[in-house]
């Protein structure tokens, strides 16, 4: 606990590069390291301790508050030379680089001494293998070109002297109530899986990977001898970390998907399972598996029968379940079979609906199945709302006109339960319906007044969508724009762009709110006064859109659909939007891979348009 303590205090003041962040650290940080670093002469006695666990604990305090470099080195050296122990080793290892790293009077012996152990034919493959990394992660600008292949080969030599072990099985835990919703319990068994590591050399790994860094072509051939490894939990790491890299940095994944599209096959259904996971996850680049996908499912069915998806081996029906989730993702309807079953027997019945709306050409069969699930939702408990919510945005995706009834059947017990959260969806759907909503345009009418900050807007929405009445909409629009709530005002902009020209009397009022302090209001009423005004408003818009777009690059989405919309009145743009492709890390909201690849295709599109003389942009590839 006290090494954990220091580490994150050590770590919390400081940006990735060692430079002090602009804010301020939580409090006792400071004295906490000040605190550990007057007894580091403690932690190099108890790093010589009898008890190797009490060793094991002691070492990473070595690198972290002994200030004494060459007492440090030298304890370190002596505890490589006595340890036998896997765990040991690593840790000594790391805690030398991590001595290097904080104190520069280290560094020069300490990347010496690991050279040396890296090179040393006398040492065993593992420590090889860590003394190679932890050089890396000292000096990543001086990765050299034989340094990849110095780490597979050891990392081949490795996986030799390391038994194969099966994976452990996870702990039992306590079976959730009725009253938790399916989906909390499946997000908290997700956190304790993707805490659980299988292979001793996974941390070690982890390290070589972020000292790679944008290195895609180099860490692609580190996970293929990752993924070739007969120990399967080293597979399984190796598969999440593969998700990682895709889903962080950008690039031509395809060889990435390829490989972990293999392991759907393989004997280990955690393993398997797993892949499914990381293929669905990563639905936007997946394309490239999209038969491997149908041929593992249809595969399960043929060896399992229909009832694949609730099959009584855990492994089994998370492999299949993944699978087919991961192929409805891409809009492919050899998913739809399984999905059918799933709403049939009501058997993880969530997980089918959260991908059902990917699946129009289905919907004849899905809509009827999804309303009476609807019908079944309980919203006198509060616990049922995530439910609800799935299946009303399912509805949505499909736009299928005969589910209105169900909705709005929904909507009334929403209103009626004060479930704001459901109401609130319930109006998004019936607001993507349009028109053939109306039959509910009495109770949307009602919401418009509603004091709940989401239900408002929401139903402000519906209404024009149901009912386009600019007369009864435009009054409730003004209303939202000087509402306090940022996010009240955003959605109302959004509303007045999509009415465009007809809107003008609200021009005054979207000019004025591009002062406003909060840049993802100025964003969207930008975007609202191009719709309405056109050209006349060019410069003000662009001004907002850009300035938004470098001061928080979560915006980038919203800032090139306007651009895009405006055409070869964006010029003055591109140099922002050059530098935004050239970035190697996915940006975008939330820096999510759907948003990341959206924008990306966004940019290099209108790239395309404002400058026809330019090269096209390839994708970065990692191939």
């Amino acid at each position: 606990m006290l090494v954990s303590i220091g580490r994150e205090s050590l770590e919390r003041g400081f940006e990735d590069d060692g430079t002090e962040i602009e804010y301020c650290p939580p409090s006792g940080c400071t004295q906490a390291v000040a605190f550990l670093c007057e007894r580091g002469g403690d932690f190099a006695e108890l790093a010589r301790d009898s008890d190797p666990d009490v060793r094991l604990a002691a070492i990473g305090g070595l690198g972290l508050f002994l200030d004494d470099a060459d007492l440090a080195a030298a304890v370190l050296r002596e505890l490589l030379a006595a340890e036998q122990g896997i765990a040991a080793r690593l840790r000594t290892v790391e805690t030398a680089a991590t001595l290097a790293l904080r104190l520069p009077a280290a560094s020069h012996q300490v990347m010496d001494w690991l050279t040396g152990l890296a090179a040393d034919p006398a040492q065993g493959p593992v420590t090889r293998l860590a003394a190679l990394v932890q050089r890396a992660r000292c000096a990543p600008d001086e990765i050299g070109e034989d340094v990849v292949p110095a780490a597979v080969g050891l990392l081949r030599e490795t996986v030799r002297a390391l038994p194969v072990r099966p994976i452990a099985p996870a702990p039992s835990h306590p079976a959730a109530t009725d009253r938790v919703a399916p989906q909390i319990v499946a997000a908290f068994a997700d956190l304790d899986r993707h805490t659980r590591v299988y292979a001793p050399t996974t941390a070690l790994l982890r390290t070589f990977h972020e000292a790679l860094g944008a290195r895609l072509p180099e860490r692609t051939a580190v996970l293929a001898e990752q993924l070739s490894s007969p120990d399967p939990g080293s597979r399984l790491d190796a598969v999440r970390m593969s998700g990682e890299l895709m889903r962080t940095w950008r690039g031509d994944h395809t060889r990435l998907l390829l490989l972990v599209a293999a392991q759907l096959t393989t004997a280990d259904e955690e393993v398997s399972a797993e892949a499914a996971a990381v293929l669905e996850s990563c639905h936007p680049i997946a394309a490239p598996a999209r038969e491997a996908l149908a041929a593992h499912i249809d595969a399960q069915r043929a060896a399992h029968g229909p009832d694949v998806w609730a099959a009584p081996k855990g492994h089994l029906r998370s492999s299949h379940q993944e699978g087919v989730r991961a192929l409805a993702r891409l809009g492919d309807t050899r998913a739809v079979p399984s999905l059918l079953a799933a709403l049939d027997s009501d058997a993880d019945a969530w997980r089918a609906i959260q991908v059902a709306g990917h699946l129009p050409q289905a919907a004849e069969e899905l809509v009827p199945r999804l309303g009476d699930h609807l019908r079944r939702v309980d919203l006198s408990q509060q616990w049922t709302e995530m439910s609800a919510n799935a299946i009303l945005a399912a509805l949505a995706a499909l736009g299928d006109p005969a589910a209105v009834p169900r909705v709005v059947d929904t909507l009334d017990a929403a209103v009626r339960h004060e479930q704001h959260g459901v109401t609130q969806s319930a109006l998004q759907a019936l607001g993507a319906f349009g028109p053939a909503g109306v039959v509910a345009l009495d109770t949307i009418r009602s919401l418009t007044t509603a004091t709940d900050a989401h239900v408002r807007p929401a139903a402000v929405a519906a209404l024009w969508a149901v009912g386009e009445d600019l007369a009864e909409v435009m009054p409730l629009l003004l209303g939202l724009l000087d509402d306090p709530i940022t996010f009240r005002i955003s959605d109302a902009a959004d509303l007045l762009g999509e009415i465009g020209p007809p809107a003008s009397v609200a021009l005054p009022r979207l000019r004025g709110l591009l002062a406003h302090d909060y840049e993802w209001v100025r964003v969207h009423c930008a975007a609202a006064l191009w719709e309405i005004g056109g050209e006349s408003e060019v410069p003000a818009v662009l001004e907002a859109l850009l300035q938004a777009m470098i001061q928080n690059p979560a915006t980038a989405n919203h800032v090139v659909a306007c651009l895009d919309r405006m055409g070869p009145l964006a010029a003055p743009a591109l140099p922002l939007l050059r530098e935004q492709l050239a970035l190697p890390r996915r940006g975008g909201r939330f820096q999510s891979i759907g948003h990341d690849e959206e924008l990306q295709r966004m940019v290099r599109t209108l790239i395309a348009r404002l400058d026809p003389s330019a090269p096209s942009a390839p994708a970065p590839r990692t191939t």
